[in-house]
């Protein structure tokens, strides 16, 4: 079912910008291993202390220009203080990879809004501005519809496969993902033949994305990282980005990862900075935690309908506050959040 409603999504995508198949569909990011591991040598070896908030963390590790992707699948699990941080910060012209992206590219897209710059300028999409069960992304429609990002496209399985191609240390993977398919027309992927068997196979490119951001529910000050439920691409991810902020539900002692390491999946050796953001995928959903909060989505959605309600809506939740802290109280405080803690306990049972 997800693969037939992508299916349609690209095809009305194309659509409403009117794009012609393209000669040489780009590819946004240096696939090259050489020149990423030159950048993964700067990385500090050491256990460094790398708690920070918020600001701090976007204004250091996401410059305009920057390429970047978000952590999660759908509403689960995204580091949505990261990429509400973007927006305050008014970051501008990133590239992003939507990989299983819904609220995530929502929350980016308001960045392209009238008077406010162009937050995104160039995008990898397999899924995006489907926000699953609830519907399109008004908004997000407009900004595609609008021609002023590019795109070009892969399947969900490929973006996957770029990641994972960047997380061995190599330019690019072998795949039959997306032969035959109007897909890998408006994709940079090139076709091979192996070398053994003669077979044709699609190449994908690895994706060294500049900057990437990752909930997760434990981490330590040194950036060792667990997390529960489904890890889709993070993991491939977390070795891929040369710059990668991790977002916590809460710190733990470093004696915590020790007694238990076979639970870290995110190894300090990846991460860049530390943020400890309690409720810090709401409106999504955290496994095991709380539950995503449909009516908050449901809002957003709605007020997206008409720019200028929705430039009110930003600004009350997004531009107003002072931090991702004074959102959540707007967006109900401690009462609202327990009822979502509860909730996703008893869904659990």
């Amino acid at each position: 079912m997800i693969l037939i409603i992508n299916s349609i999504l690209k095809k009305r995508c194309r659509k409403w910008v009117n794009t012609l198949e393209p000669e040489t569909p780009k590819l946004y990011t240096d696939p090259g291993s050489d020149t990423a591991r030159r950048a993964f040598a700067l990385k500090p070896r050491a256990l460094v202390d790398k708690v920070m908030s918020v600001a701090e963390a976007v204004g250091r590790f996401v410059p305009d220009g920057s390429y970047f992707c978000s952590g999660g699948f759908g509403v689960n699990r995204i580091p949505t203080a990261i990429l509400h941080e973007i927006l305050r910060q008014r970051k501008q012209n990133l590239g992003f990879a939507g990989h299983t992206s819904t609220h995530d590219f929502e929350i980016l897209c308001a960045g392209n809004l009238t008077g406010r710059g162009q937050t995104l300028a160039r995008v990898d999409i397999s899924y995006v501005v489907g926000l699953e069960a609830r519907g399109l992304s008004p908004h997000a429609r407009r900004v595609l519809q609008s021609g002023a990002v590019e795109t070009v496209e892969w399947s969900n399985y490929a973006l996957a496969l770029r990641f994972t191609a960047a997380s061995m240390g190599v330019p690019f993977v072998p795949t039959r993902s997306m032969l035959g398919t109007d897909t890998m027309k408006y994709s940079p992927a090139k076709t091979i033949n192996c070398p053994f068997t003669g077979e044709t196979l699609a190449a994908l490119p690895a994706l060294y994305p500049d900057v990437a951001a990752i909930h997760v529910h434990e981490a330590d000050r040194f950036g060792n990282g667990r997390f529960r439920g489904t890890s889709v691409a993070d993991l491939e991810l977390a070795r891929a980005a040369k710059r990668l902020i991790l977002t916590c539900e809460r710190l733990v002692p470093h004696e915590s990862m020790r007694r238990d390491p076979h639970a870290t999946q995110i190894p300090f050796l990846c991460v860049d900075a530390v943020c400890e953001v309690p409720f810090g995928s709401y409106p999504g959903n955290m496994p095991g935690e709380y539950a995503s909060d449909e009516d908050h989505l449901r809002m957003w959605r709605d007020a997206e309908r008409d720019p200028a309600a929705f430039e009110l809506f930003l600004q009350e939740y997004i531009h107003g506050p002072a931090d991702f802290n004074g959102y959540l109280e707007r967006c109900g405080g401690l009462k609202r959040l327990q009822d979502l803690r509860r909730r996703e306990v008893l869904q659990g049972e």
